[in-house]
């Protein structure tokens, strides 16, 4: 795989995951920002309620408005995840291509974006899961963020040594019989960490567990929008690139070194 042929890729990686980034934004902003004003309402009343409810003279002047974090703000975060996540996955896709199985352009790259959505949210959310405002103790936010991102990290090593266990199978147990028992040793993996790793009480009794509820899936769709668009985007953009494309770039492209 040349430098060129890299470059065509990881272009249309990040302009994949710009697109899709303002998908997961339009999700995000119509879908979980009225669940973010709800709780924030209820963290302000427990706020004015342990302050005896007196008057607001105490309370410090908000840095960043909640319009300007409702949409500039979710919006800059969103593009710029977008476009180094588009980045990232364009180059894991550059090595996968070719390797991981008969599979063309589109079918690769919505293999990617479908496991990378498992590994890197679906696995870590289900045992650490979002928590909107006036949820969660602020004395365990380092510990919970730190136990978040071992989760991630664990879960991207365990998927990939799920692979290579896969393929180094499949000579002796066939493709299908391989990927089911590397996909069981994934899944059990994971079931002994969620076991082992501390979990986190933190909701109080007060709080509405629709509304808790509702927060969680709106951020699990914004993930699922996200991850599917960039399937859908990339891998037309790939195809075009390796199927409709000419050249010898093409070619390089679509065929791996190694």
């Amino acid at each position: 795989m040349n430098s060129i042929s890299v470059r065509a890729l990881l272009v249309r990686g990040m302009i994949a995951g710009v697109i899709a980034g303002a998908l997961a934004l339009a999700v995000a902003y119509f879908l979980g920002e009225s669940q973010v004003d709800a709780a924030i309402a209820i963290e302000e009343a427990h706020s004015h309620a342990a302050h005896g409810g007196g008057g607001g003279g105490g309370e410090e002047e908000e840095l960043v408005s909640r319009t300007m974090q409702a949409t500039g703000g979710l919006a800059t975060a969103l593009l710029v995840f977008g476009v180094a996540v588009g980045g990232i996955a364009a180059l894991v896709y550059a090595y996968a291509l070719g390797r991981i199985g008969n599979f063309g352009p589109r079918a690769t790259a919505a293999l990617i974006a479908g496991a990378a959505l498992l590994t890197v949210y679906v696995v870590p959310f289900l045992k650490y899961p979002a928590n909107p405002p006036a949820v969660g103790n602020p004395d365990t936010i380092g510990k919970r963020t730190t136990l978040f991102f071992l989760m991630v990290a664990l879960s991207l090593l365990l998927a990939v040594a799920a692979v290579i266990i896969g393929k180094r199978l499949a000579p002796a147990l066939g493709n299908w019989n391989a990927t089911i028992a590397a996909a069981a040793g994934f899944f059990l993996a994971i079931g002994l960490a969620y076991a082992f790793l501390p979990s986190f009480d933190e909701v109080g009794k007060d709080f509405p567990a629709s509304l808790l509820w509702k927060f969680r899936l709106s951020t699990l769709a914004v993930q699922t929008t996200f991850w599917a668009g960039f399937g859908l985007i990339f891998g037309y953009l790939t195809e075009r690139l390796l199927v409709s494309g000419t050249g010898a770039d093409a070619r390089r492209v679509a065929t791996p070194v190694g």
